[in-house]
């Protein structure tokens, strides 16, 4: 009996005392958009507004809303889409074990956060700058990190390193207590496979270990659009898997 387990271990490249990584590693690649008529929502701050704090940086141009950023085809950004576990962490493709960048990069330009949504992981750094003649302020709500809450000066471009040593299980909020229409969600993850959906509403997650897997997709005003999104990985495939929509109705506050 230990003869046949020992080479059952050999035939699957698994040894005691090791991880057994995936046999091989897949792509998948989809679309969100609204079902139906978003919310026309109207600027956070009008342009040339002068009764707003800093309005010389703030009101210059105007600040949109981004909690709906979506075209005129319905296709909606910044979607978070994730691998899920229920527990531990997946296998990693040798090629991501290591980000591609130690830091990722948080400005404050205009008065809006940039970007406003952004996938950090546990063994990056962010880092908050400013590009803005005024100061702001970085503050974070994270459920599992210590947050931060601290002030960027007007044209920071040294600006602060900011570490999360947990995987958040949600994209957190981060706001400017300096001027409140500013907000941003960081999403903190301890693996590679976790992205969000560009300006029209696409999303691709590469070298994933193959296998059946579970994915979730949030969005700010939505919450969970999909909260149990079973895909099945192929070695060497990309899985399309189509247009998943939002209800116009969802995205309303």
């Amino acid at each position: 009996m230990r003869s046949l387990l020992a080479f059952s271990m050999l035939v699957t490249g698994c040894l005691v005392g090791q991880t057994c990584l995936a046999q091989g590693w897949g792509t998948i690649k989809g679309k969100v958009v609204v079902d139906g008529t978003a919310p026309n929502l109207p600027p956070k701050v009008t342009k040339g507004d002068q009764t707003v704090k800093d309005a010389n940086v703030c009101a210059v141009n105007g600040i949109p809303d981004k909690s709906i950023t979506v075209n005129d085809k319905g296709e909606l950004a910044n979607c978070f889409v994730y691998l899920y576990l229920r527990r531990g962490t997946p296998d990693i493709h040798p090629d991501l074990k290591k980000p591609a960048s130690d830091v990722v990069e948080f400005d404050q330009k205009g008065c809006e956060f940039l970007p406003h949504a952004l996938v950090v992981r546990t063994d990056q750094k962010v880092k908050a700058i400013s590009n803005d003649a005024c100061g702001h302020n970085v503050h974070t709500y994270p459920l599992k990190n210590e947050a931060y809450n601290l002030l960027i000066g007007a044209n920071d471009k040294t600006g602060a390193l900011l570490e999360h040593s947990e995987a958040e299980p949600l994209p957190m909020q981060v706001t400017c207590d300096i001027h409140p229409w500013m907000r941003a969600y960081w999403f903190v993850v301890d693996h590679p496979y976790a992205v969000v959906t560009d300006a029209e509403g696409n999303f691709t997650i590469e070298n994933l270990p193959e296998g059946e897997h579970d994915f979730r997709i949030w969005h700010e005003r939505v919450g969970y659009i999909e909260r149990g999104l079973e895909i099945e990985v192929k070695d060497g495939k990309v899985t399309d898997v189509g247009t998943i929509k939002v209800d116009a109705k969802d995205l309303e506050e």
